[in-house]
């Protein structure tokens, strides 16, 4: 057999699917047969020593060593376990069994301890001893009651060391089952293969060699198939085909090249008017963004102002209406980086717990405003995401529900499932629910249920879009469950992951060490537009910072040679003169002799400037800049100079 004939490619074609296909099932059941024999080993030696733990309680306390040795020597006989040892609090050996030349318990937990075990077979699980009280459940309670909880005082520690022989016995026995049955199916299929391609060989290649002809050009019929060929009567159509195509061939192809022609004609005014309504709308969201920017930063020192009821009244509502146009901007810059894939992301193991205690505060203050009950259930689970993302995603389903729910009840919970691989956070609320009907609708640009008059107080309709398209990024799933008049939930699923105590001590650290007060922060701000610049310079100013401004690179130069340097530099991205400010702050950084912390403050939504930004280590606010967001920022920069 030829080594590229057909039937030694149809053979190909028929073993190397088979053979992943085997391979695939067989290395599956022996991956799934190994790593449920190890999930069993280790929940034997929890289940062992939790129970070695407990029973060993009343002997540590009351220091019964008799009780502790019986113990111990029970353990022991139990095949898989090499060695007992029970310690008390302060780590001395009250009670042993087995044998073992590491005696202390500084020495049996040890990294270097439980390393030269791990490498001679041996698993060494600790456990510690802790006096326990029963806690009374509530009756009502719909969740499932759990065994009472360890909240004692440490008293000991018991620590096993167990074989893992029969572990690796068992694992051999699975690879050896796999490798058994995959190499049986994958020679029965070789066989089945073998037979089918001889079966086909010749008429595949009679139909092969009158395509090549055709292909080529040649549609003249050459008789060479025979009655009792399987695909006769495939061939005759195909000298059919091929005779209609030589009639038409011609007739055909000038009329291809008429339509590439006209094709091409309006390619290129497609790409001609998509060029310039991309420099339009790059244009009309940059000069719409840079008054809303200065004027939602004066409505922010208005308020701060001494002023009468009435004219506070007023101001209230400019504010409204600014940040109303504020909303839009940002969930249009939203969907512009979603789209674009120009969205940052970090997936991470995330506590749930700290994405629901960050945004508690804001959502009951919300939901106190409507009279509504919040229930924030506390959870003890994590998952793989984003936590900034994953965060913007449970507060816009939030702010949904508490929007559209007028009495009733909130709800932010957490739970496992698909046998604990995944997570689910729900948000579910008494509201007004929604229809059938609308609910292939919902999560589509500026619909809203019940808002026909587009009362901005409703929101926007843009906000379950940007969930939708976050949730894909993040590569989770999103599901919807609701009926008119019996509420909405929301039901977002995420991969479960192990606790990261490096990541939770980080966070907790962060909120323990925050300063709100920005009094004395130097400050330089570059901004060509007066407007926008006296703005900035106001609101700074009346936060306590010592602020200078500059409307070019040049008089921003002068100020850094002959004025103390400054905390941070807030540059706009367009200047006068063609220049961007990350050629300012370069140059500016490069006449400080350091890197100064800065900030580039943007009307454009180009999704290139972040990665820019990124790569010159600076932070990047969108305009219009919310006064809030600019404090926020401050407020770290001071963080990090205490």
């Amino acid at each position: 057999m030829r080594p590229f004939s057909i039937r030694h490619r149809l053979l190909m074609a028929s073993v190397s699917p088979l053979v992943f296909l085997v391979l695939t099932l067989v290395g599956l059941f022996w991956v799934d047969r190994v790593n449920d024999i190890g999930d069993a080993h280790r929940e034997r030696s929890l289940f062992l020593i939790r129970q070695v733990a407990a029973a060993s309680e009343y002997g540590v306390f009351s220091g019964n060593l008799d009780s502790l040795k019986g113990i111990a020597n029970s353990v022991k006989r139990q095949s898989e376990v090499i060695s007992v040892h029970i310690f008390d609090a302060q780590g001395v050996l009250m009670a042993s069994a087995g044998t073992t030349r590491y005696t202390g318990f500084d020495e049996l937990t040890g990294a270097a301890s439980q390393t030269e075990k791990r490498l001679l077979g041996i698993d060494t699980v600790i456990e510690a001893i802790v006096t326990r009280q029963v806690e009374i459940d509530d009756l009502f309670s719909s969740q499932r009651i759990e065994a009472p909880a360890a909240n004692g005082p440490v008293i000991g520690h018991v620590v096993i060391q167990l074989s893992r022989a029969e572990l690796t016995q068992r694992e051999r026995l699975a690879m050896w089952i796999a490798l058994g049955v995959a190499a049986i199916g994958i020679g029965l299929g070789s066989l089945l293969a073998l037979r089918l391609a001889r079966a086909v060989e010749r008429p595949v290649e009679i139909l092969s060699k009158r395509i090549q002809r055709i292909g080529q050009g040649e549609f003249e019929s050459q008789g060479d198939s025979r009655p009792d060929d399987p695909f006769h009567d495939l061939q005759v159509s195909l000298d059919k085909m091929a005779t209609r195509l030589s009639w038409g061939r011609q007739e055909l192809e000038e009329k291809v090249n008429n339509a590439t022609a006209e094709l091409r004609v309006k390619k290129e005014e497609a790409e001609q008017a998509t060029l310039e309504k991309s420099r339009f709308l790059a244009a009309a969201s940059h000069d719409l963004r840079q008054p809303t920017h200065a004027l939602g930063l004066l409505v922010s020192r208005l308020h701060e102002m001494p002023m009468d009821a009435s004219m506070r009244g007023v101001v209230a509502t400019l504010g409204g209406a600014v940040h109303s146009m504020q909303d839009l901007l940002d969930s249009l810059l939203d969907l512009s980086q979603l789209e674009a894939g120009a969205v940052p992301m970090q997936l991470e193991p995330v506590s749930l717990d700290l994405v629901l205690a960050s945004l508690a505060d804001t959502i009951r203050s919300q939901a106190a405003e409507k009279g509504l009950r919040l229930r924030i259930r506390p959870t003890g689970l994590w998952a793989i995401s984003d936590r900034s993302i994953l965060q913007r995603i449970v507060m816009n389903l939030a702010n949904n529900a508490v929007r559209y729910t007028p009495s009733g009840t909130v709800m932010l919970a957490c739970r496992s499932c698909d046998d604990g691989r995944n997570v689910r956070i729900e948000v579910r609320d008494s509201g007004i629910g929604i229809a059938q009907e609308d609910q292939t609708n919902i999560f589509r640009e500026f619909f809203q249920v019940g808002n026909s008059q587009r009362n901005r107080k409703q929101g926007l309709g843009l906000g379950l879009n940007i969930v939708q398209r976050s949730v894909q990024l993040l590569g989770h799933t999103i599901t919807l469950s609701s009926m008119p008049g019996c509420g909405t939930r929301f039901t977002v699923t995420l991969v479960r992951t192990q606790p990261a105590a490096s990541f939770s001590a980080g966070v907790a650290s962060l909120a323990s060490d925050s300063v709100d007060d920005v009094t004395g922060l130097r400050i330089l701000v570059i901004e060509d537009d007066d407007f926008a610049r006296d703005a900035v310079s106001e609101l700074l100013m009346s936060w306590g910072c010592v602020v200078r401004s500059a409307e070019s690179s040049v008089r921003a130069h002068h100020l850094i040679q002959s004025e103390a340097l400054p905390d941070v530099i807030l540059c706009d991205y367009r200047l006068e003169t063609h220049q961007t400010g990350l050629d300012v702050i370069s140059s500016l950084r490069a006449l400080a002799g350091r890197d100064i912390v800065a900030c580039l403050l943007s009307g454009d939504t180009d999704a290139g400037l972040m990665d820019a930004a990124a790569k010159a280590n600076l932070k990047l606010l969108h305009k219009p800049v919310r006064a809030a967001k600019l404090r926020i920022l401050l407020q770290t920069i001071m963080r990090q100079r205490v």
